[in-house]
């Protein structure tokens, strides 16, 4: 039960971070703060298909892969940022 809960909480959190990030995107067309909006929904979404299951454990590799994915593109974002323009 409580661990649901704090699910919840996990899922709503990264969803309003993810909201947050989408919005400056909005307002400053930097591919920045997109990578990181995605990356946050990815995280939100692999929290929210995590609850409902019936194991209800997240170390299964299908649960890291997509947790990869939402860092690489937080690593990516960083990169992308930071690399010189030519």
């Amino acid at each position: 039960m409580m661990n649901t809960m704090l699910l919840g909480a996990i899922v709503m959190a990264s969803s309003v971070v993810g909201l947050f990030f989408l919005r400056f995107w909005r307002s400053t067309g930097d591919r920045f703060f997109l990578f990181f909006a995605l990356s946050f929904f990815i995280d939100a979404l692999n929290r929210l298909i995590l609850g409902p299951s019936s194991q209800m454990e997240d170390n299964t590799p299908f649960y890291y892969l997509i947790r990869l994915v939402s860092y690489g593109l937080i690593l990516f974002a960083i990169y992308d940022k930071n690399r010189p323009k030519t």
